[in-house]
């Protein structure tokens, strides 16, 4: 199926609203995006049309919105664009959706800070040595990013108790 995959950058323009439901949590709320054009009779950037869409987040990415995002933030949001037509006391609605897939911070006009969110814990709070992790798999240690491969031991410089990599000369092309 053919879906129309979008990536918006604007405003939120209403405060999110997060709702837990039995299929999991959920986030909406509206953000707005103007074109700007540089109007070249005036050499000065004019605002163009507003568009709002209503950006609804589901599951995890809604519990983030809920943490992360307030009224006025300039956001990055790419998604799934639904167009919805309706009837309400006799008057035709259109109203334009999108099912975000991604949401951020728009860096190129302020800064963020990024916290990485918490995985569920298990029944008892922590896991006991060799019980398993999620989907039955085995929990898997931290990688030691520091490790020398085994089999190349003359790449090693040796310094009292520090062991390090020798650096490898650079090319020149």
């Amino acid at each position: 199926m053919n879906e129309t995959v979008v990536c918006v950058v604007g405003n939120v323009a209403t405060q999110p609203v997060y709702r837990e439901s039995p299929t999991g949590p959920t986030a909406r709320f509206r953000m707005a995006v103007t074109a700007r054009y540089l109007d070249r009779e005036k050499n000065a950037w004019t605002d163009g049309h507003t568009n709002f869409f209503t950006v609804w987040a589901r599951r995890s990415l809604a519990t983030n919105v809920a943490a992360s995002v307030a009224v006025g933030d300039p956001l990055v949001v790419q998604g799934r664009l639904k167009v919805r037509t309706e009837q309400r006391d006799g008057q035709g609605w259109l109203s334009a959706d999108l099912d975000a897939a991604a949401i951020g911070h728009d860096l190129s006009r302020g800064t963020s800070a990024f916290r990485r969110s918490q995985r569920p814990e298990t029944q008892t709070g922590v896991q006991a040595e060799g019980q398993t992790g999620a989907a039955g798999a085995p929990p898997r240690p931290e990688p030691d990013w520091e490790t020398v491969p085994a089999d190349r031991p003359e790449d090693i410089e040796r310094s009292g108790t520090e062991t390090r990599p020798r650096p490898e000369p650079a090319g020149v092309t």
